[in-house]
C-alpha cells in the first residue's frame, strides 16, 4: 500500500462527513494508473453525489474518494498499459468501456456501463491509514477520485499532457478542462453542433455555462444569450462573448420565456443549454425555443423531478429534447483542442474557474 491524504467523504458534507484523512492506496492492476495528483477541481456533481444522506447505491455510497478533474504525474502503471508512462504529465477526464456498441460508435459519454465505471461501482482502492486489511473506501470517482494526492486511475481517463503543458504550473491550471470545461464547450459543439446560423441560449452562468459560452464564441454563432441572476456572471459572460445576457432577477413585467425570445429574434433561439438544473429553467427553456428548436438539458436536475410539457403543440412544433453529458466529448481530442484554442486566445477559460 501506498501512503497518501484523501478526503473521506463518510456522511454528506452538511452532516460534517468529508474528513482529510490518512489512507493506503493499493498499486495499480491491469489496464489502471497510479497517479499523484497536482490540482483538482471542484465540479457541482461532487457536491451532488457527496451530499445525498445515506447515499444511494450504486450512484451515491460511502465512505469513498470524489474528485474528478484531476492532473498530476504517473507514478506507477500496472499490466498493459500504454497510454503513459511513469514520470508523464497527465490531465483526467470520464471512464468508458471502449467496448460496448455506443462506444464503437464514438459516443464515450454516452457508455452503456458509464454509471457504473463513473460513479464507483464496486471499485474499492483506498484503506484507512489506522486499519489494516483490505481496500473498503470506494475510488475511481469517474474514473480518477483526484480527490487525494495519490489514486488510481483507469487507462480510459487519462490524456497523456507531455506534448500539452510546458510546466507543472500550467498542468495545474489545465485540471478542469477534463469535466466542466470540456462539458460546456463541447454541449455546444459536439452535442449540438451550433454553427454561425445559430441564436443559443445558455441558462446558468457558472463554469459550465461560461465554457458554454467560449464554445459558441468559438463556433461564431450569431446571436449568444446567458441567463443568470449574479450581475458579476452576466458582466463576465458579455466579456467572453454573450451577445446578449438576461438578468433573471430583473424581469419587470416580463415572463423569463418573453424576455428570452425578444433577444432572439423576436421567435426564441434556436438552441436551449441548461446548465443549472433548476426546474423553472428547464420548462422556460423548453417552452423558449422557436420552431424546430432543440433544447439541450446538461445540468443535474432534482432525481424526482418530471418535466412536463404538451405534446401536441410540442410535436406540431418540431422541437427535440435531448441530454448530453461530458459535452459528448472525446477528452484525447478534445482536451487538445481546447489547449490549443487557449494559447490562440480564443479559449480564455482561466477567467472563468472563479465561477466552477
Amino acid at each position: 500500500m501506498n501512503s497518501a491524504r484523501a478526503i473521506v467523504c463518510h456522511d454528506t458534507h452538511a452532516n460534517g462527513g468529508w474528513k482529510m484523512e490518512d489512507v493506503g492506496v493499493r498499486k495499480p492492476g491491469d489496464g489502471e494508473l497510479l497517479v499523484e495528483m497536482v490540482a483538482s477541481g471542484v465540479c457541482h456533481t461532487d457536491a451532488l453525489i457527496g451530499g445525498i444522506p445515506g447515499g444511494a447505491a450504486p450512484i451515491a455510497f460511502y465512505p469513498r474518494v470524489l474528485g474528478h478533474e484531476g492532473s498530476g504525474y504517473v507514478k506507477e502503471v500496472g499490466a498493459g498499459v500504454t497510454v503513459a508512462k511513469p514520470g508523464d504529465p497527465v490531465l483526467l477526464s470520464f471512464a468508458f468501456c471502449n467496448k460496448c456498441a455506443i462506444c464503437k460508435t464514438g459516443h464515450y459519454s454516452n457508455c452503456n456501463d458509464f454509471n457504473d465505471l463513473n460513479f464507483g461501482g464496486p471499485y474499492r482502492d483506498f484503506q484507512l491509514a489506522s486499519k489494516s486489511g483490505e481496500p473498503e473506501i470506494g475510488g475511481q470517482f469517474f474514473g480518477q477520485s483526484s480527490f487525494a494526492n495519490l489514486s488510481i486511475v483507469r487507462e480510459c481517463s487519462v490524456v497523456n499532457a507531455k506534448e500539452l503543458v510546458h510546466d507543472k504550473k500550467e498542468l495545474q491550471l489545465f485540471a478542469p478542462l477534463g469535466c466542466g470545461i470540456q462539458t460546456g464547450s463541447g454541449t455546444v459543439i459536439n452535442a449540438a453542433k451550433a454553427t454561425p446560423n445559430d441564436v443559443i441560449l445558455i441558462m446558468g452562468l457558472g463554469g459550465v455555462g461560461l465554457s458554454a459560452v467560449m464554445g459558441a464564441k468559438v463556433q461564431g454563432c450569431r446571436t449568444i444569450i446567458g441567463v443568470d441572476r449574479v450581475a458579476s456572471r452576466l458582466k463576465l459572460a458579455t466579456e467572453l462573448g454573450a451577445t446578449h445576457v438576461v438578468d433573471g432577477s430583473n424581469l419587470g413585467d416580463k415572463s423569463l420565456v418573453e424576455a428570452i425570445r425578444e433577444v432572439a429574434d423576436g421567435i426564441g433561439p434556436t438552441i436551449a443549454i441548461d446548465t443549472t438544473g433548476a426546474p423553472p429553467l428547464i420548462k422556460a427553456g423548453i417552452e423558449s425555443i422557436r420552431n424546430k428548436g432543440r433544447y439541450i438539458q446538461v445540468g443535474s436536475a432534482p432525481f424526482d423531478f418530471q418535466c412536463e410539457f404538451n405534446m401536441f403543440n410540442f410535436m406540431v412544433a418540431g422541437k427535440s429534447v435531448q441530454g448530453a453529458i461530458e459535452g459528448e466529448a472525446y477528452p484525447v481530442e478534445f482536451v487538445p483542442k481546447m489547449i490549443k484554442w487557449y494559447r490562440e486566445g480564443r479559449f480564455p477559460f482561466e477567467q472563468a474557474l472563479k465561477e466552477m
